[in-house]
């Protein structure tokens, strides 16, 4: 073989080899988290509510995967905390609003430096609510955040600024928060459309305040249902403009979407939240299903099956592995993760789902099956006719399936040991203790 010849021919085996060589970096997934805040099933219309139009979500759901048994925390603080740590709330403290903002970088690992280390840049955009420290402490790349929950304008005390990257920025007065956001999401993909990226995109939607947005009629009134349906739309309205920016981009293919809710719909819209005309039990902030049942949309074109709806049981600790998997990730070592991957069923590969799930608040906690629950207290509930009503069964029933269901669930939480692990110091309520004892005043 001539030298001419001897070239071409490794120029040839180069242009085959070399793809080949880099197709696990190309396979990494760019994540897009996006979390709606007191958003609960009720209010998705492709999970059946009554009142609400949500085509973009329901979009989501058609081409990817719903789930019908997805499960976290009943209030804010706590949610976000097993999400972005994998783990229980018994291990990292974070049983009730207040004790979510004592854990500290060096006691737990959050998403972002599970990822980093396989090749992810990452950001944080909006709500940090009642996790402690800032975002960077915990390891994000960039991040945008607001005060509170349900910062929309510079009328609320809230509103005035917010942060950017360690900045403190003004809010002006026609600027609407939730499209700065939106903006910003789209500035931070753009940037880095080249590398995998990971985006915890926590919406300021729909938490009250509930204010007039954008859309929004002249003269429309704070706080009434049209403006809550209004608040609805225009969420709907930023997941529509985030996914034609990723098609725009031609990163669609390429990037995961999640959309959860952060816990179930607030008291006080609760009775709007129906499907088929029947009220969940429970709303956020109780141990029933209206409480912790949440949506879930799981969507990443080409790779997860298309229109598939999922009734196996899952919880929000589920995330961490499930990403790290799907990035090529290590987990925290000497940890105890309890989220169990999902990544082959993302796939449409088999897989062995969850048989349990556990879910608690302060001093309250139950673990769940497709069809039965048993709570802190030793009360077994059949879930038949979940999520809209909950039947106790008798301690001394003779069902042969009950029986067995306790058994089970028992030796869950046996095994977990909750009662063993960081207690609640508050109220017993799982909310901000000081505002709770402000109410009882007045």
């Amino acid at each position: 073989m001539t030298y001419k010849a001897f070239i071409l021919a490794t120029l040839a085996v180069l242009a085959v080899e070399l793809p080949l060589a880099a197709a696990p970096s190309m396979n990494k997934p760019n994540i897009i988290f996006i979390l709606a805040d007191d958003y609960g099933v009720g209010e998705v219309g492709c999970y059946g509510g009554d009142n609400y139009k949500t085509p973009n979500i329901d979009s989501l759901a058609k081409s990817g995967m719903r789930y019908t048994r997805a499960y976290t925390a009943a209030l804010c603080g706590p949610s976000r905390a097993l999400i972005m740590t994998g783990r229980y709330a018994f291990r990292t403290g974070a049983v009730n609003q207040d004790q979510t903002g004592l854990f500290t970088p060096a006691a737990e690992t959050m998403m972002p430096k599970v990822l980093k280390p396989a090749g992810y840049v990452t950001s944080m955009i909006g709500k940090w609510g009642q996790l402690p420290s800032g975002p960077s402490e915990f390891g994000f790349d960039d991040y945008l955040k607001f005060k509170g929950s349900g910062t929309y304008w510079n009328t609320q005390d809230k509103g005035k600024n917010y942060e950017l990257n360690g900045k403190t920025v003004e809010l002006r007065g026609k600027e609407y928060l939730p499209d700065l956001m939106h903006q910003h999401l789209v500035e931070f993909i753009t940037k880095h459309r080249d590398a995998p990226f990971y985006v915890y995109y926590s919406m300021s939607h729909v938490h009250g305040d509930i204010l007039p947005t954008p859309d929004s009629a002249p003269g429309s009134v704070d706080g009434s249902d049209q403006v809550y349906a209004d608040n609805v739309s225009y969420m709907d309205k930023l997941v529509g403009k985030l996914i034609a920016e990723l098609e725009r981009l031609k990163l669609r293919e390429k990037t995961l979407i999640v959309f959860l809710g952060d816990n179930g719909t607030a008291n006080g819209r609760a009775d709007r939240a129906t499907i088929g005309g029947r009220r969940l039990a429970g709303a956020k902030g109780s141990m029933l299903e209206g409480g912790g049942l949440v949506p879930m949309i799981v969507n990443w074109p080409g790779t997860t099956p298309a229109g598939k709806v999922v009734t196996n049981v899952v919880d929000s600790t589920d995330f961490l592995p499930t990403f790290a998997e799907l990035a090529g990730a290590k987990l925290p070592e000497n940890k105890i993760i309890d989220g169990h991957s999902i990544a082959p069923q993302l796939r449409g590969e088999k897989s062995t789902p969850r048989e349990w799930i556990y879910n608690q608040l302060a001093k309250m906690w139950y673990v769940r099956e497709a069809g039965y629950k048993l709570n802190q207290a030793g009360e077994l509930f059949e879930m038949n006719d979940a999520p809209f009503t909950e039947k106790l069964v008798a301690a001394d029933t003779k069902d042969a399936a009950a029986i067995a269901a306790r058994i089970r669930l028992q030796t869950a939480l046996d095994q977990l040991n909750p009662a063993g692990g960081i207690q609640d110091q508050g109220d017993g309520s799982g909310r901000h203790a000081n505002k709770v004892k402000k109410k009882k005043t007045k």
